[in-house]
């Protein structure tokens, strides 16, 4: 018998987080670089969530790709160190610079089209007339490209050639097929004209018209920006995509500032497309594309990339075609809706259609924001654990992001709601922008705000399926929402007055993403089994709470503001008092409340306070 206490020790158990470890390594994976005890984590997000994975918070990590050069040898004494190679954390930092000042300066030059040429149906005109180059773009191939190029040309990359041959074969093809869709699509404006504008209404087809013979061009160069991004991206450059969409922006807003001191208005009557006014904003706008696609030729060039005609289908060109096939129903189905929306918009009141567009706009900035940083953080794991198949890992993250976007979007949404109003007015007002197209505007803005976490759950909902590869679903999906959507939009200009259709189709919209965000979750039930809803249940209930408390604040706030200000000045300080407020008992009572999903935002914020 073994001394007391000597016997042989029973092999330790291994853990769920020491698995990694044990297997035989992939050269092709992505590898998990440990974090560094004492060194806050450089990402946005945590990526680790606090539940599941409590143990595995020491070793949080940040996703780089795999190298396959080989490790450098140290230097010898006395040799000159290599150069260091740049931060990953500094690129990505430069990246959400650039894509924070294309947000800004993109909302801007919407600003000042309203100042320029104000609310009514000139600007409806354009913003029709401007979004069919996107929509027709994303019929043809905008979707695809979005989706399934870059992993493409990077597996391509393992070529004999590198990727070159089948990178010239994909441009050739997306080239002739741009060229000829846009040709196409000039000749066919005024059939594009009829599909988005409702004759009945007080909209002006002809001016649309004349807009989008200017602007449908457009749709070439969208695609040669969307292709070079995705060859530059394949090779791991991305500043210049990034910087590319400002200049564009600088562009549209000198072109609207020179409209805005043109003498004289935009003729709705009498249209003609040598209008002084129409001309410059159709050509100018155009520029912006054209300056945004070449802006990438002189990168691409350093990469080393040359192109030539290349033609023929091989294997993994009919490989991109079966990817694509779910991808282009999606974009189509969507594009329905949209068809629809527009038309019932131009069947209302003018300035429903710029109502419309701006309150869309101002809706998805809190989502640009918070959404798209924490996708941008939690989507690498998710399409890791998704490759593993380990469902464990990818509920847990589903659920923590689940969590996050709710502590940190619905109180915004709250407050949204109570100075919806003011921020129409303090933002539209000037130049020809007048009070009750603003205020429009801003109801719009308040009604639709409940979504913003709906919306939000969806875009997470749908990266979860493509992270499982899974793109029939959101194709699914989308169709039902659609078929939701439809039949309430038509019900808006019966039921409502022409002027509050904008109105009525803001809410048509909110509901639709409820009803998408209700079916997604319960759809990845069904695919994954539990997905710790509970949880997710009960931090919406603190949050709601919390929220309700904030808008209660700030409406009081509201009421201390008099009324001798007048609207515009009231409006603005409607605006800060009102979000100040809301915003601060909000997450005062959430941090009261020590609900954990709160915890990266404060420290974050805590980091930012002490370094300035």
């Amino acid at each position: 018998m073994p001394p007391r206490g000597r016997g042989a020790r029973r092999p330790a158990p291994v853990r769920p987080w020491q698995e990694e470890a044990q297997r035989p390594p992939d050269p092709e994976a992505t590898r998990f670089i440990p974090r560094t005890p004492g060194v806050p984590m450089n990402s946005r997000w945590p990526v680790a969530d606090p539940d599941v994975m409590r143990p595995y918070d020491a070793l949080a990590t940040q996703v780089m790709p795999a190298l396959k050069t080989p490790l450098v040898k140290p230097a010898e004494p006395g040799t000159e160190a290599p150069a260091k190679a740049p931060s990953l954390a500094k690129a990505s930092g430069r990246m959400a610079i650039a894509s924070l000042i294309s947000r800004i300066t993109g909302f801007l030059w919407k600003l000042l089209l309203v100042g320029a040429i104000g609310q009514g149906v000139a600007n409806d005109s354009f913003n029709v007339a401007n979004t069919m180059p996107n929509i027709i773009f994303e019929l043809l191939m905008g979707g695809v490209l979005a989706s399934v190029v870059v992993p493409l040309l990077v597996r391509s990359q393992d070529d004999p050639d590198g990727g070159t041959a089948y990178t010239q074969r994909l441009i050739t093809v997306a080239f002739t097929l741009l060229l000829v869709g846009t040709v196409v699509a000039v000749l066919a404006a005024p059939a594009f004209t009829s599909l988005y504008v409702d004759s009945s209404g007080k909209a002006s087809p002809a001016l649309t018209t004349a807009f989008a013979y200017l602007l449908l061009p457009e749709i070439f160069f969208y695609g040669v920006f969307a292709l070079l991004s995705a060859v530059l991206n394949a090779k791991q450059v991305f500043g210049p995509t990034a910087w590319a969409p400002v200049i564009n922006n600088l562009v549209v807003i000198f072109t609207i500032l020179v409209v805005w001191i043109m003498p004289g208005d935009i003729n709705t009557t009498d249209v003609s497309i040598t209008d002084p006014k129409v001309l410059t904003l159709g050509i100018g706008v155009t520029g912006g594309i054209v300056a945004q696609a070449l802006l990438l030729v002189p990168p691409l060039l350093r990469s080393g990339f040359r192109f030539k005609w290349r033609w023929g289908i091989d294997k993994q060109m009919k490989e991109f075609g079966g990817l694509a096939l779910w991808i282009l129903g999606y974009v189509a189905v969507s594009q329905i809706g949209y068809t629809i929306n527009t038309r019932v918009l131009t069947s209302g009141s003018p300035g429903g259609v710029t109502a419309y567009s701006n309150a869309w706009l101002l809706f998805q900035l809190p989502y640009g924001v918070i959404g798209v940083s924490l996708l941008t953080a939690i989507m690498p794991r998710m399409s890791r654990a998704a490759a593993d198949g380990d469902h464990k890992k990818l509920i847990g993250d589903l659920s923590y992001a689940s969590r996050i976007s709710t502590v940190m979007l619905v109180p915004i949404s709250a407050v949204m709601t109570v100075v919806g109003g003011s921020i129409g007015i303090a933002l539209f007002t000037f130049g020809k922008g007048t009070i009750d197209t603003a205020e429009r505007l801003g109801d719009a803005l308040a009604i639709s705000a409940f979504a913003l976490l709906p919306y939000a759950l969806v875009m997470l909902q749908m990266r979860v399926f493509y992270a499982m590869k899974d793109a029939r679903t959101p194709t699914l999906i989308m169709i039902v929402m659609t078929l939701v959507k439809v039949p309430l939009l038509y019900l808006c200009p019966v039921l409502l007055s022409p002027d509050n259709v904008v109105l009525g189709v803001m809410m048509v919209n909110a509901l639709t993403f409820v009803v998408g965000a209700i079916l997604g979750q319960v759809w990845l039930w069904v695919t994954l089994g539990n997905l710790r809803s509970k949880r997710v249940i009960g931090v919406i209930l603190f949050t709601v709470v919390a929220s309700v408390l904030g808008v209660a604040a700030a409406w009081v706030a509201g009421k201390l503001v008099p009324g001798s200000f007048g609207p515009t000045l009231g409006a603005w300080v409607k605006l800060f008092l009102q979000g100040i407020v809301g915003i601060v008992v909000s997450f005062g009572v959430l941090m009261a409340l020590k609900v954990e999903e709160l915890k990266p935002a404060t420290s974050r914020f805590t980091r930012l306070i002490k370094r300035g």
